[in-house]
């Protein structure tokens, strides 16, 4: 059994990914600088990242990503709070499968997901992966008619961190 001296894990520099997969072109960004903090008597979870960190292969796309779309200087940064299910079983080595639930706020707007992410402990150390799509519509995120073709309606959302005691 691991042993915590503290429960509250932090993740300073986890990765979010976004993949964005239209007719015309795919769409893919990363940041490498979100940050995250699990408490382990709790379940609480949440996730800070800035969305001008985010890294585009193309600087016409993350221009219009900051400006157009996220309107990141209104809305500069996008959260997760939420809960792990069953934190309890997080306290030994091996990988679990959890269901995890929160409000992710993007865009100024808060909605409700869902989700399953795969967590590996190994010497206190929590690594954690998860996978969902986000509609950007739900999040009042407007494509012009103009470049419809290009971006997708559902964006699939990667998200992984390593956990560490603070």
């Amino acid at each position: 059994m691991l042993v915590y001296a503290q429960k509250t894990l932090t993740a300073k520099h986890a990765e979010i990914s976004f993949f964005s997969n239209a007719p015309l072109e795919d769409i893919q960004a990363i940041s490498k600088t979100a940050a995250s903090a699990l408490n382990l008597s709790t379940g609480d979870i949440v996730f800070k990242v800035r969305n001008t960190s985010f890294e585009f292969d193309k600087k016409l796309m993350q221009e219009h990503f900051n400006e157009n779309y996220m309107e990141s200087d209104k809305y500069p940064l996008s959260e997760f709070k939420g809960k792990i299910d069953e934190p309890q079983k997080l306290n030994k080595n091996g990988t679990y499968v959890v269901d995890v639930s929160g409000t992710l706020l993007i865009h100024g707007v808060t909605k409700l997901y869902q989700t399953k992410a795969k967590i590996i402990v190994k010497d206190n150390i929590l690594s954690a992966t998860c996978r969902f799509n986000v509609k950007l519509a739900d999040h009042k995120i407007k494509i012009p008619s103009i470049v419809g073709r290009n971006i997708a309606e559902v964006v699939n959302i990667e998200i992984s961190a390593s956990y560490k005691p603070q």
